[in-house]
Protein backbone atom coordinates (compact mmCIF):
# COMPACT_ATOMS: atom_id res chain seq x y z
CA UNK A 1 0.00 0.00 0.00
CA UNK A 2 1.50 3.65 -0.81
CA UNK A 3 1.21 6.30 1.68
CA UNK A 4 -1.62 8.10 -0.12
CA UNK A 5 -3.63 4.93 0.42
CA UNK A 6 -2.32 4.20 3.82
CA UNK A 7 -3.28 7.11 4.82
CA UNK A 8 -6.52 7.26 3.88
CA UNK A 9 -7.35 4.03 5.08
CA UNK A 10 -6.16 5.25 8.49
CA UNK A 11 -7.96 8.45 8.29
CA UNK A 12 -11.20 6.44 7.32
CA UNK A 13 -11.23 3.90 10.28
CA UNK A 14 -11.57 7.02 12.81
CA UNK A 15 -9.39 5.79 15.70
CA UNK A 16 -7.09 8.11 15.76
CA UNK A 17 -3.18 7.52 16.74
CA UNK A 18 -4.53 6.89 20.34
CA UNK A 19 -6.48 3.63 18.72
CA UNK A 20 -3.43 2.49 17.21
CA UNK A 21 -1.26 2.56 20.37
CA UNK A 22 -4.00 0.96 22.40
CA UNK A 23 -3.97 -1.72 19.89
CA UNK A 24 -0.45 -3.10 21.40
CA UNK A 25 1.68 -2.39 18.10
CA UNK A 26 5.70 -2.38 18.82
CA UNK A 27 6.50 -0.77 15.61
CA UNK A 28 4.63 2.28 14.24
CA UNK A 29 2.91 2.41 10.51
CA UNK A 30 5.37 3.56 7.75
CA UNK A 31 3.19 7.15 7.23
CA UNK A 32 4.46 8.06 10.49
CA UNK A 33 8.55 7.74 9.78
CA UNK A 34 9.99 10.89 9.68
CA UNK A 35 12.18 11.65 6.97
CA UNK A 36 16.32 10.83 7.84
CA UNK A 37 17.47 14.52 7.82
CA UNK A 38 14.60 14.98 11.16
CA UNK A 39 15.67 12.26 12.78
CA UNK A 40 19.30 13.33 12.54
CA UNK A 41 18.04 17.01 14.09
CA UNK A 42 16.42 15.03 16.57
CA UNK A 43 19.88 13.09 17.80
CA UNK A 44 21.72 16.93 17.74
CA UNK A 45 18.95 18.69 20.03
CA UNK A 46 19.59 16.13 22.70
CA UNK A 47 23.38 16.78 22.61
CA UNK A 48 22.71 20.86 23.01
CA UNK A 49 20.32 21.65 26.16
CA UNK A 50 22.12 24.85 27.69
CA UNK A 51 19.43 27.63 27.41
CA UNK A 52 16.20 28.14 28.57
CA UNK A 53 13.22 30.73 27.07
CA UNK A 54 12.61 33.69 28.66
CA UNK A 55 10.32 34.04 31.63
CA UNK A 56 7.70 36.85 32.75
CA UNK A 57 6.53 37.30 35.80
CA UNK A 58 2.89 39.19 35.01
CA UNK A 59 2.54 39.89 39.24
CA UNK A 60 -0.74 38.04 39.33
CA UNK A 61 -2.43 39.67 36.26
CA UNK A 62 -2.27 42.85 38.08
CA UNK A 63 0.03 44.99 35.38
CA UNK A 64 -3.62 46.54 33.76
CA UNK A 65 -3.84 49.32 31.56
CA UNK A 66 -4.18 51.91 34.82
CA UNK A 67 -0.27 50.94 35.35
CA UNK A 68 1.12 51.14 31.78
CA UNK A 69 3.50 54.43 33.87
CA UNK A 70 4.71 52.72 36.38
CA UNK A 71 7.99 50.91 36.63
CA UNK A 72 7.16 47.58 37.08
CA UNK A 73 4.98 47.58 33.59
CA UNK A 74 7.62 49.39 31.97
CA UNK A 75 9.69 46.36 33.35
CA UNK A 76 7.46 43.84 31.66
CA UNK A 77 6.77 45.39 28.53
CA UNK A 78 10.26 45.74 28.28
CA UNK A 79 11.08 41.83 28.79
CA UNK A 80 8.00 40.90 26.53
CA UNK A 81 9.83 43.73 23.90
CA UNK A 82 13.43 41.48 24.25
CA UNK A 83 11.42 38.16 24.27
CA UNK A 84 9.53 38.44 20.95
CA UNK A 85 12.25 39.99 18.88
CA UNK A 86 15.02 37.09 19.92
CA UNK A 87 13.00 34.37 20.75
CA UNK A 88 9.41 34.26 19.74
CA UNK A 89 8.36 32.35 23.00
CA UNK A 90 8.47 32.99 26.49
CA UNK A 91 6.89 31.66 29.70
CA UNK A 92 4.08 33.32 31.87
CA UNK A 93 3.94 33.10 35.55
CA UNK A 94 1.77 35.25 38.02
CA UNK A 95 -0.73 34.72 35.03
CA UNK A 96 -3.90 35.36 37.40
CA UNK A 97 -5.34 31.63 35.65
CA UNK A 98 -5.63 29.17 38.89
CA UNK A 99 -3.68 26.21 39.05
CA UNK A 100 -7.17 24.20 39.47
CA UNK A 101 -8.68 25.52 36.58
CA UNK A 102 -5.63 24.69 34.80
CA UNK A 103 -6.11 21.01 36.14
CA UNK A 104 -9.40 20.62 34.98
CA UNK A 105 -8.86 22.20 31.55
CA UNK A 106 -6.12 19.45 31.03
CA UNK A 107 -8.00 16.95 33.03
CA UNK A 108 -11.17 17.38 30.38
CA UNK A 109 -8.82 16.96 27.27
CA UNK A 110 -7.57 13.69 28.87
CA UNK A 111 -11.17 12.36 29.61
CA UNK A 112 -12.06 12.99 26.02
CA UNK A 113 -9.12 11.22 24.14
CA UNK A 114 -9.46 8.21 26.65
CA UNK A 115 -13.01 7.63 26.75
CA UNK A 116 -14.82 4.77 24.52
CA UNK A 117 -13.53 5.20 21.38
CA UNK A 118 -17.14 4.53 19.78
CA UNK A 119 -17.49 7.69 21.69
CA UNK A 120 -14.88 9.44 20.08
CA UNK A 121 -15.78 8.49 16.51
CA UNK A 122 -19.00 10.68 16.35
CA UNK A 123 -16.72 13.61 16.55
CA UNK A 124 -14.38 12.59 14.23
CA UNK A 125 -14.37 15.38 10.89
CA UNK A 126 -12.18 17.62 9.04
CA UNK A 127 -14.90 20.01 8.43
CA UNK A 128 -13.38 23.20 9.83
CA UNK A 129 -16.99 24.62 9.44
CA UNK A 130 -17.99 22.74 12.86
CA UNK A 131 -17.34 24.80 15.93
CA UNK A 132 -15.80 21.62 17.06
CA UNK A 133 -13.98 18.63 15.79
CA UNK A 134 -11.60 15.69 16.44
CA UNK A 135 -9.29 14.69 14.16
CA UNK A 136 -5.69 13.35 13.52
CA UNK A 137 -3.32 15.40 12.39
CA UNK A 138 -4.37 18.64 9.90
CA UNK A 139 -1.80 17.98 7.22
CA UNK A 140 -2.05 13.79 7.06
CA UNK A 141 -2.34 14.05 3.48
CA UNK A 142 0.45 16.12 2.68
CA UNK A 143 3.04 16.29 5.14
CA UNK A 144 6.28 13.81 4.79
CA UNK A 145 5.53 12.20 7.63
CA UNK A 146 2.37 12.06 9.58
CA UNK A 147 2.72 13.10 13.63
CA UNK A 148 2.41 10.92 16.71
CA UNK A 149 -1.27 12.72 17.97
CA UNK A 150 -4.65 13.66 17.89
CA UNK A 151 -6.38 16.57 18.29
CA UNK A 152 -9.65 18.54 18.99
CA UNK A 153 -10.65 21.40 17.85
CA UNK A 154 -12.89 24.49 19.26
CA UNK A 155 -13.89 28.05 17.81
CA UNK A 156 -14.07 29.65 21.14
CA UNK A 157 -14.41 33.21 20.20
CA UNK A 158 -15.91 35.58 18.93
CA UNK A 159 -18.79 33.50 19.03
CA UNK A 160 -18.48 30.33 21.14
CA UNK A 161 -20.92 27.46 21.62
CA UNK A 162 -23.11 26.48 24.18
CA UNK A 163 -21.57 23.87 26.34
CA UNK A 164 -24.21 21.31 25.63
CA UNK A 165 -23.02 21.15 22.41
CA UNK A 166 -19.44 20.03 22.89
CA UNK A 167 -18.59 16.65 24.55
CA UNK A 168 -19.79 16.42 28.19
CA UNK A 169 -16.39 15.41 29.65
CA UNK A 170 -15.13 18.88 28.86
CA UNK A 171 -17.98 21.26 27.58
CA UNK A 172 -18.01 23.36 30.57
CA UNK A 173 -14.93 23.84 31.73
CA UNK A 174 -13.47 24.44 28.23
CA UNK A 175 -15.59 27.39 27.83
CA UNK A 176 -14.90 28.64 31.29
CA UNK A 177 -10.91 28.58 30.24
CA UNK A 178 -11.48 30.10 27.09
CA UNK A 179 -12.90 33.64 28.86
CA UNK A 180 -9.72 33.63 30.94
CA UNK A 181 -7.33 32.55 28.15
CA UNK A 182 -9.02 35.82 26.12
CA UNK A 183 -8.44 38.13 29.57
CA UNK A 184 -4.96 37.19 29.54
CA UNK A 185 -4.64 37.35 25.93
CA UNK A 186 -6.39 41.13 25.96
CA UNK A 187 -3.37 41.94 28.32
CA UNK A 188 -0.74 40.63 26.45
CA UNK A 189 -1.42 41.86 23.38
CA UNK A 190 -1.90 45.59 25.70
CA UNK A 191 2.11 44.96 26.37
CA UNK A 192 2.79 44.32 23.08
CA UNK A 193 2.20 47.08 21.81
CA UNK A 194 3.72 49.18 24.12
CA UNK A 195 6.65 47.28 23.20
CA UNK A 196 6.17 48.56 19.97
CA UNK A 197 5.93 52.57 21.15
CA UNK A 198 2.15 52.23 20.34
CA UNK A 199 -0.84 52.68 22.37
CA UNK A 200 -2.09 49.94 24.14
CA UNK A 201 -4.85 49.22 22.36
CA UNK A 202 -3.59 49.59 19.12
CA UNK A 203 -3.18 45.57 18.69
CA UNK A 204 -6.61 45.15 20.11
CA UNK A 205 -8.18 47.84 17.83
CA UNK A 206 -7.07 45.47 15.11
CA UNK A 207 -8.77 42.90 16.09
CA UNK A 208 -5.89 40.65 16.79
CA UNK A 209 -7.52 39.90 20.26
CA UNK A 210 -11.09 39.55 18.77
CA UNK A 211 -10.91 35.21 17.85
CA UNK A 212 -10.07 32.15 19.38
CA UNK A 213 -9.77 28.92 18.78
CA UNK A 214 -8.81 26.16 21.28
CA UNK A 215 -6.93 22.77 20.70
CA UNK A 216 -6.82 19.56 22.97
CA UNK A 217 -3.23 18.01 21.55
CA UNK A 218 -3.12 14.59 23.05
CA UNK A 219 0.29 12.65 22.55
CA UNK A 220 0.16 9.10 23.17
CA UNK A 221 2.88 6.61 23.89
CA UNK A 222 5.36 5.95 21.08
CA UNK A 223 6.56 2.67 20.59
CA UNK A 224 9.45 3.79 18.64
CA UNK A 225 9.91 7.51 19.59
CA UNK A 226 13.08 8.42 17.81
CA UNK A 227 11.70 7.39 14.56
CA UNK A 228 9.03 10.06 14.23
CA UNK A 229 7.79 13.17 15.41
CA UNK A 230 4.47 14.25 17.47
CA UNK A 231 4.15 17.62 16.27
CA UNK A 232 6.02 18.30 13.33
CA UNK A 233 8.42 21.69 13.02
CA UNK A 234 6.33 24.50 12.13
CA UNK A 235 5.49 28.47 13.00
CA UNK A 236 2.01 29.10 14.01
CA UNK A 237 -0.56 30.80 11.70
CA UNK A 238 -1.93 33.11 14.62
CA UNK A 239 -1.69 36.56 16.29
CA UNK A 240 -0.50 35.10 19.50
CA UNK A 241 -0.39 31.47 20.76
CA UNK A 242 -1.15 30.46 24.78
CA UNK A 243 -0.23 27.57 25.42
CA UNK A 244 -1.02 25.38 28.85
CA UNK A 245 1.08 22.05 28.89
CA UNK A 246 0.83 18.62 31.53
CA UNK A 247 4.30 17.69 33.03
CA UNK A 248 5.31 14.54 30.20
CA UNK A 249 7.28 17.15 27.94
CA UNK A 250 8.83 17.52 24.82
CA UNK A 251 8.32 21.00 23.07
CA UNK A 252 11.30 22.40 21.68
CA UNK A 253 11.58 26.02 19.98
CA UNK A 254 14.06 26.38 17.31
CA UNK A 255 16.31 29.50 18.55
CA UNK A 256 19.37 30.54 16.89
CA UNK A 257 19.62 27.30 14.47
CA UNK A 258 19.42 25.09 17.65
CA UNK A 259 16.46 23.48 19.49
CA UNK A 260 15.73 23.84 22.77
CA UNK A 261 13.73 22.49 24.92
CA UNK A 262 10.27 24.12 26.82
CA UNK A 263 10.16 21.49 29.89
CA UNK A 264 6.92 22.46 31.75
CA UNK A 265 7.06 24.16 34.75
CA UNK A 266 3.85 23.98 36.62
CA UNK A 267 1.75 26.79 36.74
CA UNK A 268 3.33 28.46 34.12
CA UNK A 269 1.81 29.26 30.82
CA UNK A 270 4.04 29.56 27.38
CA UNK A 271 3.35 32.20 25.20
CA UNK A 272 4.49 32.36 21.31
CA UNK A 273 4.01 34.78 18.78
CA UNK A 274 2.66 33.83 15.67
CA UNK A 275 2.83 34.39 11.39
CA UNK A 276 0.34 37.25 11.21
CA UNK A 277 2.22 39.22 14.46
CA UNK A 278 5.31 38.96 12.42
CA UNK A 279 3.78 40.02 9.24
CA UNK A 280 2.05 43.38 10.95
CA UNK A 281 5.13 44.29 13.28
CA UNK A 282 7.37 43.90 9.96
CA UNK A 283 9.39 41.62 11.70
CA UNK A 284 9.95 43.18 14.61
CA UNK A 285 8.21 40.28 16.43
CA UNK A 286 9.47 36.60 15.12
CA UNK A 287 7.34 33.63 14.56
CA UNK A 288 9.61 31.10 15.61
CA UNK A 289 9.47 27.36 14.32
CA UNK A 290 8.28 24.81 17.12
CA UNK A 291 7.92 21.45 17.59
CA UNK A 292 6.90 18.57 19.71
CA UNK A 293 8.98 15.05 20.21
CA UNK A 294 7.07 11.67 20.58
CA UNK A 295 7.98 10.45 23.37
CA UNK A 296 7.76 6.55 24.92
CA UNK A 297 6.54 7.26 28.45
CA UNK A 298 3.50 5.34 30.00
CA UNK A 299 1.34 8.06 29.96
CA UNK A 300 0.23 10.31 27.29
CA UNK A 301 1.63 14.19 27.05
CA UNK A 302 -1.63 16.34 27.29
CA UNK A 303 -1.68 20.45 25.87
CA UNK A 304 -3.87 22.99 24.94
CA UNK A 305 -2.74 25.59 22.88
CA UNK A 306 -5.38 28.80 22.57
CA UNK A 307 -4.75 30.55 19.28
CA UNK A 308 -5.79 34.30 18.52
CA UNK A 309 -6.20 34.29 14.91
CA UNK A 310 -8.87 35.14 12.19
CA UNK A 311 -8.71 31.80 10.47
CA UNK A 312 -12.18 30.31 10.87
CA UNK A 313 -14.13 32.73 8.86
CA UNK A 314 -13.54 34.32 5.34
CA UNK A 315 -12.63 37.94 6.56
CA UNK A 316 -12.16 40.53 3.58
CA UNK A 317 -9.93 42.88 6.15
CA UNK A 318 -6.83 43.72 4.53
CA UNK A 319 -3.74 43.64 6.67
CA UNK A 320 -0.23 44.88 6.35
CA UNK A 321 2.64 45.97 8.13
CA UNK A 322 1.66 48.70 10.62
CA UNK A 323 2.27 52.12 9.23
CA UNK A 324 3.72 53.83 12.53
CA UNK A 325 6.33 51.31 12.61
CA UNK A 326 7.97 52.05 9.16
CA UNK A 327 10.12 54.78 7.66
CA UNK A 328 12.57 55.40 4.92
CA UNK A 329 15.47 52.94 7.27
CA UNK A 330 12.74 50.50 7.92
CA UNK A 331 10.38 49.89 4.85
CA UNK A 332 7.68 47.30 4.68
CA UNK A 333 8.76 43.68 3.79
CA UNK A 334 5.40 42.64 3.03
CA UNK A 335 2.82 43.15 1.07
CA UNK A 336 -0.98 43.82 2.34
CA UNK A 337 -3.20 41.13 1.60
CA UNK A 338 -6.23 40.01 3.48
CA UNK A 339 -7.05 37.44 6.00
CA UNK A 340 -9.07 35.30 3.48
CA UNK A 341 -5.59 35.41 1.23
CA UNK A 342 -3.39 34.81 4.55
CA UNK A 343 -5.93 31.86 5.27
CA UNK A 344 -5.84 30.61 1.52
CA UNK A 345 -1.99 30.50 1.67
CA UNK A 346 -2.10 28.51 5.18
CA UNK A 347 -4.43 26.06 3.40
CA UNK A 348 -2.65 25.54 0.73
CA UNK A 349 0.49 25.01 1.86
CA UNK A 350 1.73 21.47 1.33
CA UNK A 351 3.19 20.93 4.87
CA UNK A 352 2.99 23.34 7.66
CA UNK A 353 6.67 22.95 8.20
CA UNK A 354 6.77 25.67 4.67
CA UNK A 355 7.58 29.66 6.26
CA UNK A 356 3.92 30.82 4.56
CA UNK A 357 5.13 34.51 5.02
CA UNK A 358 7.48 34.01 2.29
CA UNK A 359 4.47 34.09 0.09
CA UNK A 360 4.19 37.66 0.88
CA UNK A 361 7.49 39.00 0.82
CA UNK A 362 7.96 41.77 -1.11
Amino acid sequence: MDRSNERKAFDEMKIGVKGLADSGITEIPPMFRAPPAILASLKAARASQQVNIPTVDLKGGSVHYKDQDSTTRRNVVEQIREASEKWGFFRVTNRGISLELQERMLGGIRGFHEQDLQVRKQFYSRDHTRKFLYYTNVDLFTSASASWRDTVICYTAPDPPRSQDLPAVFGEVMLEYSKEVMSLGELIFELLSEALGLDPNYLKEMDCAKSQMMTGQYYSPCPQPDLTLGLSEHSDFAFLTVLLQDNIGGLQVLHDQEWIDVPPVHGDLVINTGDLLQFITNDNFISAEHRVIAHGSSEARVSVPCFFTTFKKANPRVYGPIKELLSVHNPPKYRDCSITEFSDIFISSKEITIPRLLHLRI
